[in-house]
């Protein structure tokens, strides 16, 4: 019996239809090795995706290359499964270019996925939501360190001084122990520690003079162990959230703890909060310095500006 028109057209439609492709770039020394391999390359049959593209980073390649290299395959998402480096190194290559990218958390921060809701219990529930997800866009921040050309790309949190210090020296072994509690350990090693003079501009404006210990500029509010460091941050509000902490006295810590969990009361000169889309800090001499939680190296200089919904996230459904 003939084809009507109707089937024909349904026909010729489901043929042109082509199956969607995932690549996912791991961080093998993060990740449950073959199992999950094993897991995603199901889930995807399962789903009606063509089998993936399977990118490991490498000591040399974090997840530039990787990246790179799945723009060029036209993939229709980008998997970053492992830590908070990971995921950043292919959200610095996929922002911009209207490729989303999925989070399939593996890693002992998490940043970005605990502060917008992806799964960090189970990376097969996660890629789940990646494939059936739908796309939201985010903001991103781009930093020159030192005066250098080459920005670089943070999500959630970049800090100069204490902060960093901390995750520049939290012992390894200690973390994958007992995983965030490892950073609280290094915290208190490092609360001993004398001020730096610093500059602060908020947007080009004149800058403001302080003596610190630490300055950390926000993308999202929360950091690790669920800390809410920047309680007004939004990651699509085109809006830099910065802090600057700066204990006086042997009792100085205390007073930034009650500035950072009161921040209503004006009073308080230990924690100062700014905000703008973009900042510019100046320190008298070198400083620690980290991005989403990597220790990047020291610095003096760092300039930083926010770039609105440049990247595009693929994640669970709204209910």
């Amino acid at each position: 019996m003939p084809q009507t028109n109707a089937a024909q057209d349904n026909a010729a439609q489901d043929s042109s239809v082509q199956p969607k492709r995932a690549a996912v770039i791991i961080n093998p020394m993060k990740s449950s090795g073959e199992d999950f391999k094993a897991a995603f390359y199901r889930l995807c049959e399962t789903q009606g995706w063509k089998e993936p593209l399977w990118l490991e980073t490498t000591a040399e390649d974090t997840g530039l290359g990787q990246a790179r290299e799945a723009l060029e395959a036209g993939v229709d998402v980008v998997i970053a499964a492992g830590g908070d480096g990971t995921v950043r190194c292919v959200a610095e290559v996929l922002a911009g270019t209207g490729t989303p990218m999925g989070l399939v958390p593996m890693g002992t921060g998490n940043l970005l996925a605990r502060n917008i809701g992806v799964d960090i219990t189970d990376p097969v529930a996660a890629s789940y939501d990646i494939l059936n997800g739908s796309d939201i866009k985010v903001d991103v921040v781009k930093a020159s360190l030192d005066h250098a050309r080459d920005e670089q790309l943070f999500l959630v949190m970049a800090g100069l001084g204490y902060d960093a210090a901390i995750m520049a020296n939290t012992v390894d072994e200690l973390k994958d122990r007992v995983g965030w509690l490892a950073y609280v350990e290094a915290g208190i090693r490092h609360l001993p520690g004398k001020p730096v003079k610093a500059q602060i501009s908020i947007d080009g404006q004149h800058p403001v003079r302080r003596r610190i210990r630490s300055v950390m500029v926000g993308n999202c509010g929360q950091i690790t162990g669920g800390v809410e460091v920047f309680p007004d941050a939004k990651i699509d509000d085109n809006i830099l959230d910065v802090v600057v902490l700066a204990p006086k006295g042997k009792l100085g810590w205390f007073s930034v703890l009650a500035g950072m969990f009161g921040r209503k009361n004006a009073k308080n000169k230990s924690v100062e909060y700014f905000a703008g889309k973009s900042a510019e800090i100046t320190l008298d001499h070198e400083q620690e310095f980290q991005l989403d939680g990597d220790h990047i190296g020291k610095a003096k200089h760092l300039k930083v500006a926010v770039e609105h919904e440049a990247l595009t996230i693929r994640m669970t459904k709204a209910a």
